[in-house]
């Protein structure tokens, strides 16, 4: 869990510029449900996304 929310913050939270609460709140969904979850891929996976490891 500290690795995936150094990622966060480093990826997503300090190069954005968020205005409001609900920004924030979309940015960080789109960033776990799309990106990190189907498209990265984790040394801990053998290489696969979280979502490719559990199919």
């Amino acid at each position: 869990m500290e690795s995936f929310f150094s990622r966060l913050k480093v990826e997503l939270i300090y190069p954005m510029n968020y205005r409001t609460i609900e920004e924030t709140r979309s940015g960080i969904f789109a960033y776990v449900e799309v990106f990190y979850n189907r498209k990265s891929q984790l040394s801990t996976n053998d290489g696969m996304s979280p979502v490719a490891f559990e199919e």
